[in-house]
């Protein structure tokens, strides 16, 4: 599938229409993330929306950092943006900051004062809060609204001046406190921020609120159709409202789809900020994060990540959706890609006894026995093997397969081997077990004298690789939890009593230590492959070392999830 390009959807039906009646010429649209945090999964789709539709109708698309807030922006942040589009095979046609036109702004500020549609206004936050009104009841007007252009030309340049302190003073757009669309009850343009600014230094002390900034920058960069989520449907008269106040000569429209969810998953990257500072994970690339950056890391490839956002479509319906479908499609990318091996997580060591001490002998075995292409490889097998602690009981319950006193079962690539001693420590607990081997039954001869039930992996003594394996499970335990609204909700909330943070699960990381296959000593980090039985493995980034890997499970090998039928 080509996943750089959209199924059908209204958008597309939008720029279709507008470039036959000549509405626009050239289609342009923009990325515009705020450098506050790493981009999440949800981003992946905005990405894959933006950039996608644009190149499907030969037009470009802008990567503008919306840098209003010197607060929460860091160069850290720029950086990681960068790298995941990148990662995720987009490339921008521009890059742009909103603080390079930091100065337009303030112009175009002053323009809304002159025509008598912008004050400065002296209350404070929770004043302003508090005159808004709400849904049904409409707003009060601030007692300092009534000021003279004079005035409030003086105080907004005193402002830009730096004489006042954080807070002290706004400066609002005059609409109407009565209307029935709160977001025109004299929103907050412009907010005083004495802070170091990541592009532009100390010049600015005052900042344009992400609202106002926004539509200028569109404007400003000629955008034909600003693509955002549903969440910004209320602010779209305000964001038509500030372009045609202002005067912009080029006039962008701004159409809203419905955001990527999923249930289980926090996405509010004031919250993935928590989870970071509070050592709840390793970074914002843990791979329990749901961090493009994090996906990367824990083994996810942008192809299945494309396809995933391709299959949820575009529409403006809002829904959840299950990360097993995820899950689903980095099975189906990694299914042909990675080469399948042997990893022991659990290991019991084996003796066969009657195996020749100090002879290795070198078995075939194929890489992938679903891509032939793939070829073959050579594994050791001696007299001491190490199997998987659960592949052994002492005492099975009915229909129990696997390797028992007195059972016999087949060494995958090798042997059929049958148990006949148990060994212990003084605490009674199973260290070793003998066994011996049928020479006639090795793999590949088509032996057909006999047939066993059970099949296990195993991994040759001498030469085994030790290795750490690190096992996830979901970070966040509530399967209902839905993330409704991103980080600027202001509210941590879930349901009425609990923090998200009460839901974090404690066992969302096992790390177990084992062995792996000879051949695996030098594996480099994003290297991937399925391990027998235990799923699909990514070699770490940030624990692995040359001789010593450590692998992160992407995810098991099976799940019951099935895609809807079209």
């Amino acid at each position: 599938m080509e996943n750089n390009f959209t199924p059908p959807n209204f958008i597309k039906n939008i720029i279709s229409e507008d470039l036959k009646n000549g509405k626009v010429k050239t289609v342009v649209t923009r990325f515009p993330p705020e450098p506050n945090g790493y981009l999440h999964i949800g981003h992946a789709k905005a990405i894959w929306i933006n950039f996608s539709l644009a190149d499907e109708f030969g037009g470009r698309t802008h990567l503008r950092f919306d840098d209003t807030n010197p607060v929460k922006e860091d160069v850290e942040y720029v950086n990681s943006i960068q790298e995941d589009i990148k990662w995720l095979g987009f490339e921008w046609e521009e890059l742009r900051y909103a603080s390079d036109y930091f100065e337009e702004m303030y112009n175009r500020a002053v323009l809304l004062i002159k025509k008598g549609k912008a004050y400065v206004d002296d209350l404070s936050a929770e004043q302003i809060r508090e005159l808004r009104g709400t849904l049904t009841e409409p707003g009060k007007n601030s007692p300092y609204r009534g000021r003279s252009v004079e005035e409030n030309l003086d105080l907004f340049e005193r402002m830009r001046a730096g004489e006042f302190k954080n807070g002290e003073k706004v400066l609002r757009a005059k609409i109407d406190m009565a209307s029935p669309n709160i977001n025109f009850r004299d929103p907050v343009i412009y907010r005083i921020v004495h802070a170091t600014h990541h592009n532009t230094g100390d010049k600015w002390c005052i900042y344009p609120m992400y609202t106002f900034a926004h539509p200028i920058e569109d404007a400003i960069e000629g955008v034909t159709h600003s693509l955002c989520s549903m969440e910004f449907e209320d602010q779209r008269p305000f964001y038509d409202w500030a372009i045609a106040e202002t005067e912009m000569p080029n006039v962008s429209h701004q159409y809203e789809f419905g955001r990527l969810n999923l249930t289980q998953t926090v996405t509010s990257k004031r919250k993935l900020k928590m989870l970071v500072e509070e050592g709840y994970v390793d970074g914002w690339d843990d791979p329990r994060m749901p961090t493009i950056s994090g996906l990367r890391r824990r083994g996810y490839t942008p192809e299945a990540i494309k396809t995933f956002v391709f299959e949820t479509g575009i529409s403006k319906a809002y829904g959840s959706i299950d990360p097993k479908m995820l899950e689903h499609f980095i099975r189906e990318d990694l299914k042909l890609k990675a080469p399948r091996t042997m990893a022991v997580l659990d290991p019991l060591k084996v003796v066969i006894t009657n195996y020749p001490e100090g002879q290795v002998e070198m078995l075939e075995a194929e890489n992938n026995s679903e891509n032939p292409e793939m070829g073959n490889r050579q594994i050791p097998f001696s007299r001491e093997i190490y199997i998987e602690r659960e592949d052994f009981m002492e005492n099975p319950p009915s229909k129990y397969f696997r390797l028992f006193p007195g059972n016999e079962v087949r060494l995958k690539h090798a042997y059929f081997i049958k148990c006949n001693e148990v060994i212990k420590d003084e605490e009674g607990n199973v260290v070793e077990i003998h066994c011996t081997y049928d020479p006639e039954t090795k793999s590949g001869t088509g032996f057909t004298g006999r047939k066993v039930k059970g099949t296990i992996h195993w991994v040759e003594a001498s030469g085994a690789v030790p290795a750490e394996f690190r096992l996830y499970e979901p970070l966040i335990m509530d399967e209902t939890l839905e993330e409704e609204s991103d980080e600027e909700s202001g509210d941590e909330k879930v349901g009425t009593e609990k923090t998200f943070l009460d839901l974090i699960n404690p066992d969302s990381l096992t790390i177990a230590h084992g062995y792996v296959e000879p051949d695996m000593k030098e594996a480099k980090p994003q290297d991937k492959f399925q391990f027998f039985r235990h799923g699909y493995f990514n070699v770490d980034t940030k624990y692995s070392q040359p001789g010593h890997p450590v692998f992160n499970r992407i995810v098991s090998l099976k799940s019951s999830f099935q895609l809807p039928k079209q």
